[in-house]
């Protein structure tokens, strides 16, 4: 009856740690990246960056089909920022429409995995709001400048005067303009940076690789402070020593002394 008992409750283990491994290997699936669109009211510039675990012999050839694809306009108007070769990592980093994000990862993340994955804004509603009235201000002031060269009794210094002011103003508000186009090419769409990673640079054979790599620094480092130690310690010991016998063998003599001295008595 026992046996039977033992033999039932050995089973039930073995099915639970079974159901355990099995959710450790069937987790949920990671949720996709995809690009971050504008809401109303709002004035977002968004900003991904994103790792990719890949395998070192495929990194190079990921990183071309990426920035190819960008350059090909094959998800979408996209304009390539920075490419970075070679070392432990390979950087690219693209502007993108929104709905380009997701599938130009999902190709340069072929044969891979996406790692971590860090989604952040930069709220443009001031600087857009200034760049508006900045405009505002020099339409007005080019339209007073157009009234007064309308004018008929104007003098020629002053209509050079005014043309000069005219040509600054006009300056001005191309400047604008373009900033002002920067600005929402920014809202427009979304910054990406890819950074291609080996898979073990991660990993946990990885860190005990760096912890082994470390071990001998660290015995040396020990070793060093344990000699530091011994050195100081060692003039005591030499003093100690002697001290000690001495000690003890006025300990015997007193000993001697007082068992005689209870003999007699």
């Amino acid at each position: 009856m026992r046996k039977g008992i033992a033999w039932s409750v050995g089973c039930a283990l073995v099915v639970l740690l079974a159901s355990g491994c099995a959710k450790k290997v069937t987790g949920a699936p990671q949720a996709a990246v995809t690009g971050e669109k504008q809401h109303a009211g709002s004035m977002l510039a968004y900003e991904h960056n994103v790792q990719l675990v890949l395998p070192a012999a495929s990194i190079t050839a990921q990183v071309e089909l990426t920035r190819q694809a960008c350059e090909t306009a094959r998800f979408g108007a996209c304009n390539l920022l920075r490419l970075q070769w070679g070392g432990s990592s390979s950087v690219i980093s693209l502007r993108i429409v929104p709905d380009g994000v997701a599938p130009l990862i999902k190709l340069a993340a072929q044969g891979g995995q996406v790692g971590q994955h860090t989604i952040s804004a930069d709220d443009l509603a001031d600087a857009v709001g200034d760049n508006h009235r900045q405009q505002a201000l020099l339409l007005a002031q080019q339209q007073r400048l157009s009234d007064i060269a309308a004018r008929r009794d104007l003098g020629v210094a002053d209509l050079i005067t005014v043309g000069k002011e005219q040509a600054d103003l006009e300056n001005q508000l191309k400047a604008l303009e373009g900033q002002a186009a920067g600005q929402q090419h920014r809202l427009d769409t979304n910054l990406v940076t890819l950074e291609f990673v080996p898979p073990d640079e991660n990993s946990s054979g990885s860190r005990l690789r760096l912890s082994l790599s470390g071990m001998g620094d660290r015995l040396a480092e020990g070793t060093s402070d344990a000699m530091d130690m011994l050195g100081y310690g060692l003039p005591f010991l030499i003093l100690a020593f002697p001290l000690l016998l001495l000690w003890r063998w006025l300990w015997r003599k007193v000993v001697r002394w007082r068992r005689r001295n209870g003999t007699d008595v």
